[in-house]
Parts: C-alpha cells; structure tokens; sequence
C-alpha cells in the first residue's frame, strides 16, 4: 500500500477531556440548541444568520471577528439568532490547496494532524467563552465528528459530500441541526434523498463499531447554487427556485420541511460583495408567500474582517486565505438591514 502510518493522533475522548466545556458554558450551550431547533420546528419565528469566515485560519482574527458579531447579537435577538461559522475543514476541488486548521495549525508549514485537532479545539473554546455563541461548522470528515460533538450548533454538509452514504449515516445520529448542500449538479433530489437518509434510523459501522443511530429530524437543506457543464453558476435562490422546492419536499414524507440560502458559492459565482443584494431577494421572496416564509429559515454568509481575500503569507488580519469574504463593516450592516426586513 502507498500509505505511510505517521502517528497515532489524539482520541476524542482525550480531546474532549483535555479541552473541556465548563458546566455553565454546556448549560448556556443546551438552551441555544434549543432556541435553533425551535427555528426548524416552527415553534419560533426567529431567522438564522449563519456567518463567518470562508475557512478559519487564524485563532486570534476568528474570535475577535467573532466577538464582535456578539455585539451585535445583542441588538437583534429579537429576531435574529446568529450563528457564527469556525469552518476548520476546507473541501478542495482538486485536492491541492489549504485543507484548513485541522490540516495545518500553521498556514505556511507542513500538516500536522494531532497540532491542528487540538488547535480546533481550542479555537472552538475560545470562541465560546469570548462570545457566548456555539459555532456552525462542515462535517468534511465523519470520523472528526467526536471531537467537537459537544461544542458546535450546527453542522453543514458540502456539494461534494452530500451524496455520500457515511456523512449521510453519521448526520442521522446527530442531535443538532444539520443543512445538506444540493451538490455542485444542483440536482435537487440528491440533496432531499440525503435529508431523507438523515432523518431514518440506520445500524453501520463508525469508527471501529457497530452502532445505531435515532435519526435526525432537523436535517434539511442548504441551496448554493450549482455549476453546469460548461463551468458556469446557476443561481437557485430565486423564487421559482424556492416554489419549487417547497413543491418537491410537499410530495416526500419528510419532518420539519426547511431551507437555508447559501448566498455565496455559485449562488454569488463566488462575488462575494453580492451576498447583501441576494439575501435582501431572499427576504423579498418570504415576504411573497406565507409558504416560502415558512420554509426559508435563514441565510449562510462568507463573511470576515477584512474584505476579499489573499494569498497565504500575506499576513492581512481578519483576511481570508481561501474564498473572498464580505468585510466586517458591510457584514454588520447586512445584519442589522436583515432585522430591518423580518
């Protein structure tokens, strides 16, 4: 085989254990799930802003940047609940590239796999207790899933993953809400068959055991757009978009019917200073159909302190190394404009 046993990283439990919540913190953590769930089930008529960085790269820029998005929490609980992204797993297209902090604590030095889960961690729980706000994070890998089972909000599968059978297994034993992605097709029926298989029990085998799973029923969709053969984005965040999801998911038994809109991705064609114009279509929209108001439970931004993005080395604060992000002043308007519209 052309694989090389490095070393032995760290179990979960170790993790867990070694970088722990503090009691008060899990307890502010189980009434946030709740108020989230709430959301998907329709007993509350808050609208979710999931919103961060493109990946999470940077200890010290996350959770300034994240402290700051606590503030203005403040100013809109009444209407919105936000929820930040620490995306520490990065997709990549074609494999090359920055993977995120799990990969590579250090962006400008060599993976190292044990350094960057604990530094997940710890970025995770620096956020918490600077913030008060529980994370969203992707699940690139369902066996990384028990080393922050504890600390995240919600979870989000990619375009690219959404079709595979453990992330859809390992999501229907999860207690949190989980958005699946349509993939990059933009074939809408893979993205429900996945929340379909999220939300039914299963018995398989996950990290070196047998186990079963309850089912999620806060599994539902994330619409990012798709890229056709040619390479070009087609947006699916209009209305006749909408309509017709909400038509597919009224022909399927599935609980808790929703949807979070991806204003970025092929959504934008990765331009990102479009995400303000295409969350306000989105609100538009709602305001449209009772139906649509209902499904549509919130938006997802790529959003960070400097807007854009750089190269990796460019030592910008606040600035992404990976997709272009919002900057931190049209971010916090954008927010503020959104409670304006609900």
């Amino acid at each position: 085989m052309g694989v090389t046993y490095v070393k032995e990283v760290i179990s979960p439990e170790e993790l867990r254990s070694e970088y722990a919540l503090s009691d008060s913190l899990k307890e502010e953590k189980r009434k946030r799930d709740g108020e989230i769930a709430d959301v998907f089930t329709g007993k509350s008529d808050k609208f979710l802003v999931i919103i961060g960085p493109c990946s999470a790269d940077n200890e010290d820029s996350v959770c300034d940047y994240i402290s700051r998005l606590a503030k203005v929490q403040e100013n809109v609980r009444d209407k919105i609940i936000i929820v930040p992204r620490i995306y520490t797993n990065k997709p990549r297209t074609t494999g090359e590239g920055y993977k995120g902090i799990v990969h590579q604590p250090d962006p400008e030095k060599k993976p190292d796999l044990l350094e960057g889960l604990i530094a997940m961690r710890k970025m995770h729980l620096r956020a918490i207790r600077e913030s008060h706000l529980f994370a969203a994070d992707e699940m690139l890998y369902p066996e990384n899933w028990p080393y922050v089972n504890d600390i995240l909000s919600y979870v989000a599968v990619g375009a690219r993953s959404v079709e595979d059978q453990q992330h859809r297994l390992t999501v229907s034993g999860m207690d949190i809400p989980c958005g699946m992605k349509n993939p990059t097709s933009g074939t809408l029926s893979i993205m429900l068959n996945s929340c379909i298989a999220a939300q039914g029990r299963h018995t398989f085998m996950y990290r070196g055991w047998e186990v079963k799973t309850d089912g999620n029923p806060l599994t539902h969709c994330i619409l990012r757009g798709a890229v056709n053969k040619h390479g070009q984005s087609l947006p699916n965040y209009h209305y006749e978009d909408l309509r017709l999801l909400l038509d597919m998911y009224e022909e399927l038994d599935l609980k808790n019917p929703a949807c979070v809109i991806d204003a970025n991705h092929a959504n934008s064609n990765k331009c990102y200073f479009e995400q303000p114009r295409i969350v306000k279509e989105v609100l538009h929209s709602r305001s449209l159909s009772d139906d649509i108001k209902k499904l549509i439970k919130g938006v997802m931004i790529e959003s960070y302190i400097e807007e854009g993005n750089q190269k990796i080395g460019g030592h910008v604060y606040g600035k992404s190394i990976t997709d272009p992000c919002l900057g931190w002043e049209a971010s916090e308007k954008l927010i503020y404009d959104i409670a304006d519209r609900l």
